[in-house]
Order: structure tokens, then C-alpha cells, then sequence
């Protein structure tokens, strides 16, 4: 019977420091998992801290605009931005300030809900396209292939121009819109996992197709889901404010981002501030959106 000497021992423990600090580095990466990775990443909390902060003015906004968004000021109209109106005033006397404040609620009531059934769509067609493969797998391709033919924003406009303008119909419509999209990315994970050997056994322990699709596939796809997700929620804000401007999304009064910029083009000239700030805010939301997907896309995919 032989025993581990003092040899062994040594062996083991020989190498480099910086061997050894290599291996010390990726058990502690593996241990924290990929919460610590985000929280690690700059480019993760920056594009963060930029969203929380609109939907945290999109749910109190009330309490924290200085006047009421949609109070008529005939005696202001198109004021230059003063310490009075940080933002000028529109054609109406409107405080830009508290209207741009106000917009972030519609965009961010639209965006969510139309990602998440954007999202919905695409994980059941996925699954069942990637899962079984064959007939059933073309045909929901060439589906979405046909759809994916055409830009997006046409199909919505002419859904909505049938449908008519409406929050519902707009969430609807980016949803629908958006299902062909994460449908190809949940199918291409699905492809990649369905051969894997846990899925093997599942089927050996005879597990039914449902089953082994939304318990054991999915929960092994929710990083290219997480990323998806992120990434079409910056293009369903986008998405909502574009229809809006094209009078296709909320209607006046609402003080939305979209519609707000668009009434502002009768001014741009004399009153630039009206499309302006409504402009920007709509764009430093974008931009977290996306540093968030991409912080996130690092850290999941290392």
C-alpha cells in the first residue's frame, strides 16, 4: 500500500506564482458567479444607474416635477429656458422641464410590457422550432423568416394605421414585431442545449417534451435570454417613442418623449428647447439601456 509523499505533495504545489495565483483567481471567478462579475463591471452599474433613474422619475414623477405638465401659461409661450422655466415653455406655455420629466412614464409603461410579450412569443416559438427540429421547425422558420423580410417599422405602422393609435395596440404591435427576433436567438441556444446530456437523461427517465423544454432547457438559456431581453427593451423604447412621433402612439396631451418632439418641429427654429430636452432624455435612456446590455453580455458570455 502505498501512501502520497512528500514528492507528490511538492509536485502538486510547484508552478509559478503566477500559476498559482491564476488558478486562485478563477476559483474565486467561479465561486462569485455573475453577480460579482456585474457588479464589477463599469460599464454594467453606469448603464444601470442611467435607467433606474428614469423609471424612478417615471413612477414618482408627480412629486418631483416643479409644475404641472399639461398647466396652459398663455402669457409664456415658447419662453426661452430661465431659472423660472429651466427648459423654456412650448407653444402652449407648458413647462418643458416638467413635461420632459413626465415623459418618461408612457415610454416606460410601453417598453416593458412589449418586451416582455415580445419575449413570451419568442421563447414558445423557439423552444418548440429548436426542440423538435423537422417539419414543424420549418415551417416556423419560414415564418419568420417572411416577417423578418420586412423592416419592423413598417409592419408596425401599417398594423397600427388598421388598428388605430392606442397604448394597448402599440404594445401589441412592438410585441408582435419583436417575436420573430428573440424567436431566432432561443432557437440557436435551444439547437445548442437539446443534445446535451442531461436532456438525454430526462428523456430516459421519461419526462415529456413540455417538461424537459421549460424544465430543463430553459433555465440552461436564461443568459442569452437575459441579453435579449436588455437589448430589446432599449429597442422598445426606441420603437415607442418613434411611433409617437409618428402620431401612431399615445395622443396629446400626453407629455410622452415622442410625441413631444414631434409637436415641437413647428418650432424648431425660434424654439429648439421644446424637441431638444425631450430628445436627449430619450437618448441617455437608449444609451443605458445599451451600456447595461453590454456590461451584461461580458460578464454572461466569459
Amino acid at each position: 500500500m502505498t501512501g502520497i509523499g512528500s514528492s507528490d505533495v511538492a509536485a502538486e504545489g510547484s508552478g509559478t506564482p503566477e500559476e498559482g495565483a491564476g488558478r486562485v483567481r478563477g476559483a474565486g471567478a467561479r465561486r462569485h458567479g455573475p453577480l460579482a462579475g456585474l457588479l464589477q463591471s463599469r460599464t454594467f452599474l453606469i448603464g444601470t444607474a442611467i435607467v433606474v433613474f428614469w423609471v424612478v422619475d417615471a413612477m414618482f414623477w408627480p412629486a418631483i416635477v416643479p409644475q404641472n405638465p399639461q398647466m396652459l401659461n398663455p402669457t409664456a409661450t415658447l419662453a426661452a429656458p430661465s431659472a423660472a422655466h429651466w427648459f423654456g415653455t412650448d407653444d402652449l406655455g407648458r413647462d418643458v422641464f416638467s413635461r420632459t420629466l413626465a415623459g418618461a412614464a408612457s415610454v416606460l409603461t410601453v417598453a416593458p410590457a412589449a418586451t416582455a410579450l415580445g419575449l413570451l412569443g419568442g421563447i414558445v416559438v423557439g423552444l418548440i422550432g429548436g426542440y423538435y427540429r423537422g417539419p414543424v421547425d420549418d415551417i416556423l422558420m419560414r415564418v419568420v423568416d417572411a416577417l423578418l423580410a420586412f423592416p419592423l417599422i413598417v409592419i408596425a405602422v401599417l398594423v397600427l394605421a388598421v388598428l388605430g393609435p392606442s397604448v394597448a395596440n402599440v404594445i401589441l404591435v412592438i410585441g408582435f414585431v419583436f417575436t420573430p427576433i428573440v424567436a431566432r436567438t432561443v432557437r440557436a441556444a435551444v439547437l445548442a442545449e437539446r443534445e446535451r446530456e442531461y436532456v438525454a437523461a430526462a428523456r430516459l427517465l421519461g419526462s415529456s417534451s413540455m417538461a424537459i423544454m421549460v424544465g430543463e432547457i430553459l433555465p440552461n438559456i436564461t443568459a442569452p435570454l437575459a441579453v435579449e431581453a436588455t437589448i430589446r427593451f432599449g429597442y422598445a423604447v426606441f420603437t415607442s417613442a418613434t411611433l409617437a412621433f409618428l402620431s401612431l402612439g399615445v395622443q396629446q396631451p400626453s407629455p410622452d418623449w415622442g410625441l413631444t418632439i414631434s409637436l415641437g418641429r413647428a418650432n424648431l427654429e425660434t424654439a429648439p428647447w421644446i424637441s431638444l430636452f425631450p430628445a436627449a432624455a430619450l437618448a441617455t435612456l437608449i444609451v443605458g439601456i445599451n451600456l447595461a446590455a453590454d456590461g451584461l453580455r461580458q460578464v454572461l458570455q466569459e
